[in-house]
């Protein structure tokens, strides 16, 4: 049997996998964040450290890139509860673009408080 991929390039599709793969991410994420939370713990000093490690480049393009993956995961979620839960309408696309732009103004707007 043939593999047909054109029943998986819709955008449905695109948007249920950018909602797991920012899940399995964002759980990914966790364990450093409790770590960090857990120097505060041992003193002052080890979270300075950290801290000032945080303050790299590469760590803000991270962060930047950890709240897309937050602001897509959260508008992900509403549009599905959205689909669940209300009637069957044809805007479904729409729920699509609005989760997509509202990622996007909140990727940009913290973007944008970092300079």
């Amino acid at each position: 049997m043939k593999n047909d991929f054109r029943a998986r390039n819709h955008p449905a599709y695109w948007a249920f996998i950018v909602h797991r793969v920012s899940g399995v991410a964002l759980a990914l994420f966790l364990p450093l964040h409790f770590w960090a939370l857990g120097q505060a713990l041992h003193g002052e000093a080890g979270l300075e450290s950290f801290l000032r490690w945080s303050d790299q480049p590469t760590v803000k393009l991270a962060e930047v890139a950890l709240v897309l993956l937050l602001a897509a995961h959260l508008t992900g979620g509403l549009r599905l509860l959205a689909l669940e839960f209300l009637a069957w309408r044809d805007w479904h696309k729409t729920l699509l673009a609005l989760a997509a732009g509202i990622t996007a103004a909140a990727g940009l707007a913290f973007l944008l408080n970092l300079t």
